[in-house]
């Protein structure tokens, strides 16, 4: 029989993550390509396991997890947007 489950490297591990679908944040443990299929059809899926402020893990689509911390180039505040000067201004 087969593996159902293989460990994928991904640059968050061991990071603080947020899961965009459930808001709830923690430390991205592990990703996982896991056959979720209970056929003989495999059906193979990416799922991020998350541990959570209580201490339970819990698994999402890897697609759904974005970092909480802030890199170097970031800035805690958005860019602000581009403004235009109106057209009685010479530019």
């Amino acid at each position: 029989m087969a593996d159902r489950y293989e460990y994928v490297p991904h640059p968050l591990l061991r990071h603080q993550v947020r899961d965009v679908a459930s808001g709830v944040e923690g430390e991205l443990m592990a990703v996982i390509n896991e056959d979720v299929s209970n056929s003989a059809h495999p059906h193979w899926v990416e799922l991020a396991y998350i541990r959570g402020p209580s201490g339970r893990e819990f698994s999402t689509a890897v697609d759904n997890i974005q970092s909480t911390e802030l890199r170097p180039s970031q800035s805690a505040w958005p860019a602000p947007a581009e403004s235009q000067a109106p057209s009685w201004q010479s530019v």
